[in-house]
């Protein structure tokens, strides 16, 4: 299993230096384009709101696995190689996006420019191995693209209507006078409505998406771990939806609609992640646990 946090080898540090001459050109052209970008999405833009509040994390984790990776692609790829193939259209069709998307204010456009132009760039300078070593980055980043607004309405109410559902059967379960009508929870005295950023569809993508950069950065040699990690990030965001919603309703039922709303909001984002996370992980030891009983079976 590979370690959490890397550092570059003398020799990779030394390769990124040598890079710099060929690639800074490159790079500072990109931050021309998608610095104003970022800063629009930072500053009064999606990034702004709590329902793509994850996307400049997707954006950091995803340009740490480019740097993480990228010396291993120039070792694998040693020196300018002939542009592929499909490198030059996949710029073109990376540079009418973003213009596209720049002026009529497409954001879906204007990030997806960010992801093309990178794959085409990588294409035309290393050519298809390098893509073949450094594809999950840029796989990553697609998940801080948002998805149209009427594909995100139709999944997301039934989203909503289960997290509603099981939070309330639980806290019923314990004592709670809760009851519900929709995706409405009445705690007390107090009324809830349970939203988007609470259980939709934007947060099930993150969650799924730092499930798939923990499976990344670990690495599992075993199939069977990785196969069935994958597959049960799907309830462990659930779950960590449901534990999120629960700690809402009891902050209000507790201290008052105004803490629900107020700062201990934000907080319950932050108890979400960690929770999902926890999840992860704990999962993750189950299925060694399970792993090694299967090899013990076997080998017994």
């Amino acid at each position: 299993m590979s370690t959490m946090f890397y550092r570059p080898s003398a020799a990779g540090s030394e390769s990124l230096k040598a890079s710099l001459p060929e690639w800074l050109p490159i790079l500072l052209g990109m931050l021309a384009m998608f610095v104003p970008t970022f800063y629009d999405l930072l500053h009064d833009g999606a990034w702004a709101t709590e329902e793509q509040a994850h996307g400049p994390i997707i954006l950091g984790l995803s340009l740490w696995l480019l740097w993480r990776k990228w010396p291993e692609m120039l070792a694998a790829c040693d020196g300018p190689r002939p542009a592929h193939a499909a490198g030059w259209p996949l710029l073109l069709l990376a540079l009418a996006l973003y213009v596209l998307g720049r002026s009529q204010q497409i954001l879906a456009f204007e990030l997806g420019s960010f992801i093309v132009m990178g794959v085409a760039l990588l294409l035309i300078k290393r050519g298809a191995r390098a893509l073949a070593l450094l594809w999950f980055p840029f796989f990553f980043m697609l998940f801080m693209v948002p998805l149209p607004g009427s594909i995100v309405s139709t999944l997301t109410m039934p989203m909503k209507m289960a997290v509603s559902y099981v939070t309330e059967q639980l806290l019923f379960l314990a004592g709670y006078p809760i009851g519900r009508n929709g995706v409405i929870l009445q705690i007390g005295q107090y009324q809830l409505l349970v939203a988007d950023a609470c259980a939709g569809l934007q947060t099930l993508l993150t969650l799924e998406a730092l499930g798939l950069f923990y499976l990344n950065v670990v690495r599992h040699t075993s199939a069977f771990r990785n196969v069935w990690l994958a597959l049960m990030i799907v309830p462990i965001s659930f779950g960590a939806n449901v534990i999120r919603v629960i700690t809402l309703t009891l902050i209000t039922y507790y201290f008052g609609d105004a803490a629900g709303q107020g700062f201990l909001h934000g907080f319950a984002g932050m108890v979400l992640f960690i929770t999902a996370l926890l999840l992860i992980i704990s999962t993750d030891k189950f299925l060694q646990w399970l792993a090694a009983r299967r090899q013990a079976g076997r080998t017994a």
